[in-house]
């Protein structure tokens, strides 16, 4: 596999060698100092150009320059395009090495995500500024509202309702999808309890991937055995695991912010859940 200093110093001869790119900004985990380095991050690269025609859906510009990737995929080119004027070739090399290359028309807007400047030929009076954050701020885990806390809980009570039903109707890929959406609401709550643990200026990563690193072993034990196979006593098993894990991290959240936690809509549902054999 290529360095980074080897993939960099090929994205920038590239941008230097075009004028009509007049810049090149790096974003996501490889811009975020916080992340740990692997092989496996990805080069998030965007290209800020005066013209976008040479560049839109042109795949022969980017193998006379990257070469020829072993896939690609270009998002605005297929279904479902966002349509923002953008474009975005999306490369995996036989090398490992990917490379998520984003040619941009318009003026960067700070959203305040790290992104780190590697070139720039105007200078800070073109498409971008002189300087850019480089923590993730942008990432930490953001203390909830009452409305947004009491609003986690209530929908993942409310929607354990539908994966009864689906178990009960043998519908194996709705319980299944309807468990993600019911697990999204365990991770807003797991994320609260680290910050409520460990404090709000850190990230637990996209999708909660460094919980591992935060939970205690007990709790990322709990959270693990919230996942099951596709057999339906497993699921079952799987569910009462998530709903013991969800009601002590709220319990305690609550605790901690001085909000109300409705014990009644959990026992609600409870009931329910073993009217329909589920607990």
């Amino acid at each position: 596999m290529r360095t980074e200093q080897e993939v960099i110093k090929l994205i920038l001869d590239t941008a230097k060698s075009d004028e009509l790119i007049r810049a090149v900004l790096m974003e996501g985990s490889r811009a975020n100092p916080a992340v740990k380095k692997d092989d496996y991050q990805d080069y998030d690269i965007r290209f800020f150009v005066n013209d976008m025609k040479p560049f839109y859906n042109n795949p022969e510009w980017i193998y006379a320059r990257f070469e020829k990737p072993l896939i690609m995929q270009m998002p605005e080119a297929m279904r479902y395009p966002d349509g923002s004027g953008y474009f975005n070739y999306m490369m995996i090399y036989p090398d490992g090495v990917r490379i998520d290359l984003t040619f941009d028309k318009d003026k960067f807007t700070d959203k305040g995500e790290p992104a780190v400047i590697l070139f720039d030929k105007d200078g800070g009076n073109g498409f971008l500024p002189l300087l850019l954050p480089r923590d993730d701020q942008f990432w930490h885990i953001k203390p909830p509202s009452p409305l947004f806390y009491y609003s986690c809980c209530n929908n993942f009570w409310w929607c354990l309702n539908n994966a009864a039903k689906g178990i009960a109707r043998d519908e194996l890929s709705y319980v299944m999808n309807m468990l993600n959406e019911i697990r999204g609401e365990l991770h807003d709550m797991i994320n609260w309890y680290i910050g409520t643990q460990k404090g709000f200026n850190l990230s637990t990563g996209k999708d909660g991937k460094y919980f591992k690193n935060y939970l205690p072993p007990e709790l990322f034990a709990q959270y693990a055995a919230a996942y099951s196979d596709s057999d339906y006593d497993n699921i079952r098993q799987s569910i009462s695991v998530m709903c013991g894990l969800f009601h002590n991290l709220a319990v305690k959240v609550a605790e901690h912010f001085g909000f109300v936690y409705k014990q009644d809509e959990e026992d609600g549902i409870r009931e329910y859940l073993k009217l329909a054999g589920v607990l």
